[in-house]
């Protein structure tokens, strides 16, 4: 089952000849791929296998000069335009049916600077890569939970992750980003220069640019004391009760996200836990190595010992890539999301029952923290509205086998309608499906407060709305 994007009128334009394709092609110096060229079912392949686009070129981009040269074919050929940085959108919303996908993979590289310690990352970055090498100098930016993820996607989002608490989210970390304009422009936006398409920018998704670069704050964060902690099934009320008023207690040295899950089949997985529906918290304490052992042991000692705890000392990129192998790419995914500023008791009871049904081994329910360091952030200081909630709320059906799709989007969309009247009323960006499947009320309620001034903005740097396969902010509100 493929989830097909509903495109807005296109800009006006002339259909491109095959010369002027010739003639685009040859400026772009990673090459442009064609239908029936070697290669371009890869290319176009998507983290979420759910997703089966067709665009009808595909531009590889190496620097900015072959970014601003694929924004203007498509804008002067009023061709739908698609970027993808690392694929890993849920939506699938890096690609396009017969369109120009500007693909920014092969724009790669991670320059550290220890003494500033800042990182400068190239727009196709993974978060692996900015990982291996900021870790090198024991520093660290907050980023996601899937090391595999594109930076692009989930810093323009918002980026919440396991130092959500300790360091904000990615967008709190941004320091500036280069952005090539729909009108073909390059600047560099930060809050001395561009400073209305900064603000936008953190949160506001791939709607004002593609940016090729970003410039990140980072922290000394080596080796965390982290990893995840597991409970039966059976027990799972009692444990989100505790863990919904624990961890806005919390320090902001500790950060924990709650999760339902099935225990893998397979190695390194005790064999007596295979199967099993479990719920558990997977934490990141970034404190004092020496006292990690007495903020958690009255954690374990809370419901007696936990059936699976793998909480210790480790590299912070292990925590980062330790679910990459869980969730590699090909999978079907469908997920439904909300930001959550409290969980009464009647919401927990309707996620346990359908915590019992997961329909998959891969399929899953996490509540993100959003308070601690993001939390202090005030809501009108980025694009991104909630910075009230307590969590970001997903639910996800997850299958190699695209059998399951109709199951998992039944589930998923059931649990997300039992639990969304208990919710604050918008979602995280990052864990939406296509807009044709959210509805545009949907990405309103996301901005909140702030869609109007990311409207009166879009207007401004992108008036033509050329920037449209997203989670769209449609300039000036219309």
């Amino acid at each position: 089952m493929a989830v097909a994007t509903t495109p807005t009128p296109a800009t006006t334009g002339s259909t491109p000849t095959a010369a002027a394709i010739e003639q685009f092609a040859a400026t772009i110096r990673g090459g442009v791929v064609r239908p029936g060229d070697p290669g371009y079912d890869a290319a176009r392949a998507v983290y979420n296998a759910m997703i089966d686009k067709r665009p009808g070129l595909i531009a590889r981009c190496t620097d900015a000069g072959d970014v601003i040269a694929a924004v203007g074919f498509a804008r002067d050929h009023g061709l739908l335009l698609a970027v993808r940085g690392g694929g890993h959108n849920g939506a699938g919303l890096g690609s396009c049916d017969g369109g120009l996908m500007i693909d920014l993979s092969p724009m790669k590289g991670v320059r550290i600077d220890p003494v500033a310690r800042t990182a400068r990352v190239g727009g196709g970055c993974t978060w692996s890569e900015v990982d291996h090498a900021t870790h090198a100098f024991g520093l660290a930016t907050p980023s996601g939970i899937i090391a595999t993820t594109g930076v692009g996607g989930l810093t323009l989002g918002g980026g919440l992750g396991h130092l959500t608490r300790k360091c904000g989210l990615a967008i709190d970390n941004l320091l500036e980003a280069d952005v090539v304009l729909a009108d073909g422009r390059f600047v560099t936006a930060s809050a001395d220069d561009h400073s209305d398409l900064f603000w936008a920018i953190r949160g506001g998704g791939g709607n004002f640019g593609v940016v090729t670069s970003f410039v990140f704050n980072l922290h000394p964060i080596d080796t965390v004391y982290g990893g995840p902690m597991l409970w039966p099934l059976e027990r799972s009320a009692e444990v989100l009760r505790w863990y919904r008023e624990f961890i806005t207690q919390a320090p902001d040295d500790l950060n924990g996200f709650f999760a339902f899950m099935t225990v893998p089949a397979g190695a390194p997985f005790p064999e007596h836990l295979h199967g099993q529906k479990v719920c558990g918290v997977v934490w990141c304490y970034t404190g004092p190595l020496d006292g990690a052992e007495a903020v958690f042991a009255p954690i374990r000692e809370r419901f007696g010992p936990p059936i699976l705890d793998w909480v210790g000392p480790l590299p912070y990129p292990a925590l980062q890539g330790m679910f990459d192998g869980l969730y590699p790419p090909g999978h079907q995914w469908y997920w439904k999301a909300d930001f959550v500023t409290e969980i009464p008791d009647e919401a927990i009871a309707r996620h346990v029952e359908f915590a019992a049904t997961m329909p998959t081994p891969q399929a899953t329910m996490h509540l993100y923290p959003i308070d601690g360091a993001a939390g202090r952030v005030p809501r009108d200081a980025t694009a991104w509205n909630y910075r009230d909630a307590k969590w970001g709320m997903v639910m996800v059906g997850v299958s190699p086998d695209p059998a399951d799709n109709a199951a998992m989007i039944a589930w998923t969309r059931a649990y997300w309608a039992a639990v969304h009247p208990y919710s604050a009323g918008g979602a995280y960006v990052n864990m939406m499906m296509d807009p044709t499947d959210e509805g545009q009320d949907r990405v309103r309620a996301s901005y909140g407060a702030n869609y109007d001034r990311l409207a009166a903005i879009k207007a401004t740097y992108d008036p033509h709305n050329l920037f449209r396969v997203n989670q769209n902010i449609v300039p000036n509100g219309g």
